[in-house]
């Protein structure tokens, strides 16, 4: 039995927004949820999913999905200029990669 994940409201919100976008993307290309299944590969059900921003939807669908609208550079474009980041590593202040080990009690 899978372990559910616990998803904040706040990425709720996010996966909701990003299925609403790609059902307008869809939209404004005139296919229909059925044209989207067939080209996918993915059921109509899943691509319902994926337009009410479902998180128990693999991201591998919701790229097929982009790729079908043309839109999956849009995913690639996530995280690519990372400004938080960017200051981390301009301060010196980035983490180690690794964990150090904890040595073992006896």
């Amino acid at each position: 039995m899978k372990k559910a994940v616990a998803i904040l409201p706040k990425n709720l919100k996010i996966l909701k927004e990003l299925g609403e976008h790609l059902q307008l993307a869809r939209l404004r290309r005139k296919l229909s949820a059925e044209q989207i299944a067939e080209r996918t590969g993915l059921g109509r059900k899943t691509i319902h999913n994926i337009e009410q921003g479902s998180p128990t939807v693999a991201i591998g669908s919701y790229l097929q999905v982009l790729f079908v609208l043309g839109l999956e550079k849009d995913l690639s474009a996530v995280a690519a200029a990372d400004p938080l980041g960017r200051r981390l590593q301009d301060a010196g202040i980035m983490t180690k990669n690794r964990v150090p080990k904890q040595s073992k009690k006896s």
